[in-house]
């Protein structure tokens, strides 16, 4: 058994030297990241490593095949003084579920939350600040080392997990923005990987999600591959919505990647009373909806003012800057619990 590695020095959280009210949502260089190599049928202790790049085999599969899947989640500072992480154990399961579906070797969750753990532990000061509104992003990355020629799982795998300060994922933060519906292109096939994230996924998003930025829309609205009548999700986040009876409702398909952020969401909406609709959703129920959202671990959430679909805007909550009610409640509730601010009350933070 090889030993532990051994931590490096940590500092405290918000003392690296960076404008912390400006971060944005971009790659930084931090201390180090984690790895964790699969090989032999086993998975390594794991180290810190300090160069970001990484020696690969030529014939991997990852670069070959795609055998490549990856995860997002937050560290916060809290009121408090401490530094937790918001549901990695929910992480753990995703990851778990996009290795299996692509034939990789999932890492165990106690591995996956231990690798996490080390990449905030030795990136400690660069945690933004409590009151900052920032966090630190992990992306923990699983890919095949192996070589293969032939279409066949590697045999290998490796694990890392970098971390990275962000602030806000849309400029202008917290403000309602405008979403186009992307007509041209298809996010996923109906039995096809749209459930689990795998990195493909994203590389066909990016020609759709560059010319819906170049055509003036921050953000674009997926609908159904088969029918092109029912709402998806967004280029990167779920979409929910808030009927005029107060009912959160958010799209069920077989397509759509299960958000944790969403997933929380849901509950705390069950939470203050409100009826909970995970069930399809007609394109044409939109204009009927009072408030609707992009959620997800990167935009936490961003409010939507107007759908433009061909020469149709839709407008929702009258086309309005600011952020509806029941957005502005469920976004204070689910910010201060992660800030420490508020009452843990369903155990989703975690003490690195």
């Amino acid at each position: 058994m090889v030993a532990a590695p051994e931590m490096p020095k940590t500092n405290v959280p918000g003392t690296a030297d960076m404008d912390w009210e400006n971060l944005g949502f971009e790659y930084r260089d931090v201390n180090s990241h984690v790895k964790f190599t699969f090989k032999n049928g086993a998975w390594d202790e794991g180290e810190m490593v300090k160069d970001p790049y990484v020696k690969v085999h030529i014939a991997n599969t990852a670069l070959h095949y795609g055998q490549s899947v990856f995860e997002g989640l937050k560290a916060f500072h809290g009121k408090d003084g401490s530094v937790k992480l918001f549901r990695p154990d929910e992480n753990a399961k995703r990851i778990r579920a996009s290795a299996e579906r692509i034939l990789m070797e999932p890492p165990p969750a106690d591995l996956f939350i231990k690798a996490c753990k080390m990449a905030v532990k030795a990136n400690m000061e660069y945690v933004p600040p409590y009151g900052s509104e920032g966090a630190l992003y992990l992306r923990p990355l699983l890919f095949g080392t192996g070589a293969r020629i032939g279409l066949q799982p590697s045999d290998e795998y490796t694990l890392l997990v970098m971390a990275i300060p962000v602030g806000n994922y849309y400029k202008g933060g917290f403000k309602p923005t405008t979403a186009v519906v992307i007509e041209d292109y298809d996010r996923a096939a109906p039995k096809g990987v749209g459930a689990v994230k795998v990195a493909g996924n994203y590389a066909a998003d990016m020609m759709p999600n560059m010319l819906a930025k170049q055509a003036g829309y921050p953000i674009g609205l997926y609908l159904d591959a088969k029918t092109n009548t029912l709402v998806e999700e967004f280029s990167t986040s779920n979409f929910f919505a808030v009927t005029e009876d107060n009912k959160f409702v958010t799209p069920d398909s077989p397509a759509v990647l299960p958000s944790i952020t969403n997933k929380s969401l849901m509950q705390l909406a069950e939470d203050e009373g409100m009826v909970v609709e995970h069930r399809p959703v007609p394109f044409d129920e939109v204009s009927s909806f009072k408030e609707v959202a992009a959620c997800g671990t990167a935009v936490v959430m961003t409010t939507i003012k107007q759908i433009v679909k061909g020469g149709e805007i839709i407008s929702i909550n009258g086309g309005s800057d600011e952020t509806g009610p029941v957005c502005q409640a469920l976004y204070d509730r689910v910010r201060g619990v992660q800030a420490g601010e508020l009452e843990d009350k369903f155990g989703w933070m975690m003490p690195v």
